[in-house]
């Protein structure tokens, strides 16, 4: 059997959803300002309280990291994310609500072959590749300070 053409370029128009472009980039930078300004607020608290610079700053992304654990896992964070788009992704919460999203969708299949499997399915490429191109800038780092370069 034949699609007529038009009637489904007719039904993908209509079930495709049209986004504000503005609007998502208004949201974005709300939602992103919301977290760095959290993040500053905690930073400068625990500065008062005494610690150093960059223990403060620490401290302040296991803050960070912790809070958006939590709000993952009682599925705040998902809402805040469709709301504030890349806002929400791209600091160090997002990042950590990447591994921890799957884990809690997959917990129903097991503690090793939901928890322990799905975990790292979304981070895990940004991980070894953090890791492997950390691990060849050192090496070439450590080349160059050996032949004199740096």
């Amino acid at each position: 059997m034949e699609i007529n053409k038009q009637a489904y370029d007719a039904y993908v128009k209509e079930v495709t959803p049209v986004h504000n472009k503005w609007l998502s980039i208004v949201k974005a930078f709300l939602v992103g300002g919301a977290i760095c300004t959290i993040g500053q607020l905690v930073s400068t608290w625990f500065m008062n309280s005494g610690m150093d610079k960059d223990t403060a700053a620490s401290w302040t992304l296991l803050v960070l990291i912790a809070g958006s654990v939590i709000l993952t896992g009682l599925n705040i964070y998902p809402k805040i994310v469709k709301f504030g788009g890349a806002g929400a992704l791209v600091p160090i919460t997002g990042f950590a609500n990447s591994v921890v999203a799957p884990a809690v969708e997959f917990k129903a299949e097991g503690q090793v072959f939901g928890i322990g499997c799905k975990i790292f399915t979304i981070a895990g490429p940004v991980i070894l590749y953090g890791i492997l191109s950390s691990w060849v800038l050192g090496i070439l780092y450590w080349i160059g300070r050996w032949v004199g370069i740096f």
